[in-house]
């Protein structure tokens, strides 16, 4: 049995400093769908060498958001339709049951964070900004999942949000909204009167309806 040496614990933090960067930025819709990432060029921007950010890709990779060719270029997803309509079909299932679940945690404090969650998503729509609609859009349904105490499903969840990232910019251009998430209304509504079919109906509405414009 061969035994890998464990890295010295300042690669261990400029991996997971990378890590953590590069996820977000896949999540959030920074990075287009199909663009490579280079060992070179990501170890020349963050100021490391090759080791950290090779492991820092071989865990997005496994989380699937990134790709890796046979040809070992690494890359942001390139999603068919039919890739689309699945990972719909996963948020369908995950988010309605983790909001039902944060349902009885839901106080008047939560409620108004995630109105004024609500209003930044409203700012973004303003100002025209892909990147931060889409960060506070998955802000919003974060805050309220992380009430339903259930961290393996939280962790599934944005799994597929990570898939999607690349793609969302432009589900956002194509949709060209001026408002807020219409259904993010009706899922406060639903919460203020905990109205648990309310709720899980307006969450799936809301998670599966903008990726029907991608698939289409």
């Amino acid at each position: 049995m061969v035994l890998r040496a464990r890295p010295s614990d300042s690669a261990l933090s400029a991996h997971d400093r990378l890590y953590r960067v590069l996820r977000s930025r896949v999540m959030h819709g920074e990075l287009p769908p199909g663009q490579a990432l280079t060992l070179r060029g990501l170890a020349q921007e963050f100021g490391m060498s090759v080791t950290p950010v090779r492991e820092a890709l071989q865990r997005l990779v496994a989380e699937g958001a990134l790709t890796l060719s046979s040809s070992g270029r690494v890359s942001t997803p390139e999603l068919t339709n039919e890739r689309i309509e699945e990972l719909a079909a996963i948020r369908a299932m995950l988010e309605p049951e983790l909001a039902a679940r944060a349902l009885p945690r839901a106080h008047f404090a939560l409620i108004d964070r995630l109105s004024a969650i609500n209003d930044l998503i409203a700012q973004a729509v303003l100002m025209k900004d892909p990147i931060a609609y889409i960060r506070a859009n998955l802000e919003f349904h974060r805050t309220l999942y992380l009430r339903a105490q259930a961290p393996a499903m939280l962790a599934m969840t944005e799994t597929v949000w990570l898939q999607l990232g690349p793609t969302m910019s432009a589900l956002y251009g194509r949709v060209r909204r001026n408002e807020p998430p219409q259904h993010h209304r009706t899922i406060l509504a639903a919460l203020r009167a905990g109205d648990e079919p309310g709720l899980r109906l307006a969450v799936r509405t809301d998670v599966t309806q903008g990726l029907r414009h991608l698939a289409t």
